[in-house]
C-alpha cells in the first residue's frame, strides 16, 4: 500500500471515510449507486466492468462478480470479455458495452460516429448515459484503489 494505515483500521474505510470523509463518502454512494440503480443487463453490464478491470489491473475488480437476484455471470465470462472482438459468448448488446468500455478506458477521443451509430443502434440514450456513468465510476475507482495499493484489501461495503 501507498498510504500509511493505522494499526487495527480497515484500509478502505480508513482512506475514503477517514482521510478524505467528505470526498470519499460521496464517491463510495455514487460507486454503490451503480450497482444498486442499474437498469443495464448484467451480461453487457458485467462485460463492461470487466473490461475495465482488466484494463486498470485492480484485483479486487477482476475478482468481483456482480451477483443480482442469486445470479452470476458464468466462470468463463472474463475470457470472453478479454476476447470481446471474437467471442460467440457475446450478443451484440454485451460485444458493445466491452468495447465502449474498453475504448471509453484508453482512448476516448477516438469515438467515432460509426461506433455512435452501433451503440445508438443497440442501447437507449438513458441507458447509453447509464453506462456511461458506471464506466467512469469502474475506471476512477478501480484505478485510486490500485494507484494508492488498496486493491488488494478492497471490499465493498455489506459484501
Amino acid at each position: 500500500m501507498r498510504i500509511d494505515i493505522p494499526e487495527g483500521q480497515h484500509p478502505i474505510e480508513y482512506v475514503w471515510g477517514d482521510m478524505v470523509p467528505g470526498i470519499g463518502m460521496a464517491a463510495a454512494n455514487f460507486s454503490l449507486s451503480v450497482y444498486a440503480h442499474t437498469t443495464l443487463g448484467l451480461r453487457e453490464f458485467e462485460a463492461a466492468r470487466l473490461r475495465v478491470a482488466q484494463i486498470n489491473g485492480c484485483v479486487f475488480c477482476l475478482d468481483w462478480r456482480t451477483e443480482r437476484e442469486g445470479e452470476k455471470v458464468e466462470e468463463e465470462f472474463s475470457d470472453a470479455v478479454t476476447e470481446w472482438r471474437t467471442t460467440d459468448a457475446f450478443d451484440e448488446r454485451t460485444r458493445l458495452a466491452a468495447e465502449y468500455a474498453e475504448r471509453y478506458t484508453l482512448d476516448h477521443h477516438g469515438l467515432d460516429e460509426e461506433f455512435w451509430d452501433r451503440m445508438t443502434a443497440h442501447y437507449s440514450q438513458l441507458e447509453i448515459v447509464e453506462l456511461t456513468m458506471s464506466i467512469g465510476s469502474w475506471l476512477a475507482f478501480g484505478r485510486l484503489n490500485h494507484v494508492l495499493g488498496l486493491d488488494s484489501v478492497c471490499a465493498l461495503p455489506g459484501h
